[in-house]
């Protein structure tokens, strides 16, 4: 954990990552301070472009659409760490549980996450999400949390099966140790980096994809987030009538998210595998090319 937290530390992709999450996250939080304006009142005319009374301007029906941006934050947030983790749960603990015990219980967890592998998430998703109607974000979280957590299993497996037969877990199991204490205080600590990298893809995943339900209609219309934005906003024609901030306001947000998680991904992801690792081999590169050059 150390290494993996100094690692991260001096990384550059983990700065830029974690400096724009900490920014969404702060602007979500202090959501009430950045704006007077109530996110589901009428305060203005219909598109009323950007100026010094709406930042951002309003939507069809008068909305503050900064106030709704910030807002809306919250909600996009919580369901994203939400589902982020209990899709990282379900399959962290089922991967060490399948890898570690292997046999009947192996084939088991192995059956259930290879048909849940099997079935194409986003049209499960989009039959759950219809057979429920107009689905909450805490339905959208728990609905994407019991669905997507065979991939993070699969692989936590893999890695379970690796870590098992070194020495630090026999010494344990030769002490006497219990199950779930070697599970818990020798497989798992090991399993961090692959953790991380699962919980941070889970996050994306998850706020990508409650954006896309809410986008095609099948969330409750009097949630304020970034995916009813864009359904809202596609609902009244903003492009067409020319009101631009309406639409790409939520997008800009949401790829601004997606970069800081993705960056912060790429990051545990290079620290883990040190293969991957090319910023030192790319500066020596660059000193033998401008070396030459200078003796040319």
């Amino acid at each position: 954990m150390r290494i993996l937290l100094s690692g991260l530390v001096r990384n550059r992709k983990a700065l830029i990552g974690m400096i724009i999450i900490a920014a969404i996250v702060l602007v979500a939080l202090a959501a009430p301070l950045l704006t007077e304006y109530n996110p589901a009142a009428r305060v203005g005319r219909p598109h009323q472009p950007p100026s010094a009374d709406h930042w951002l301007g309003t939507t069809r029906i008068g909305q503050d659409v900064f106030s709704r941006l910030v807002h809306g934050a919250r909600t996009s947030l919580t369901v994203g760490f939400g589902a982020g983790l209990l899709i990282t749960a379900l399959g962290t603990a089922l991967g060490i549980i399948a890898g570690y015990r292997g046999g009947k219980t192996d084939e088991v967890i192995s059956f259930f996450t290879n048909m849940v592998l099997v079935v194409p998430n986003l049209p499960l998703l989009l039959v759950l999400a219809a057979f429920i109607g107009q689905a909450s974000p805490l339905v959208i979280a728990i609905i994407l949390g019991f669905t997507s957590w065979a991939w993070g299993a699969r692989v936590t497996r893999a890695e379970t099966l690796s870590v098992k037969h070194k020495d630090f877990v026999k010494s344990a199991e030769m002490m006497g140790e219990p199950r779930w204490r070697i599970m818990a205080f020798e497989i798992f600590p090991n399993l961090i980096s692959i953790v991380g990298i699962n919980f941070i893809g889970s996050v994306i995943f998850a706020i990508i994809t409650e954006a896309t339900l809410e986008f095609l209609g099948l969330g409750d219309p009097k949630t304020v987030s970034w995916g009813m934005m864009l359904y809202n906003a596609q609902k009244a024609s903003a492009l067409s009538v020319g009101a631009w901030w309406d639409i790409l306001t939520p997008c800009f947000a949401l790829a601004l998210l997606g970069v800081g998680l993705s960056l912060l991904n790429f990051a545990v992801d290079e620290i883990a595998n040190p293969r991957l690792r090319t910023g030192n081999r790319l500066s020596r590169w660059t000193a033998l090319i401008r070396s030459g050059e200078g003796r040319l």
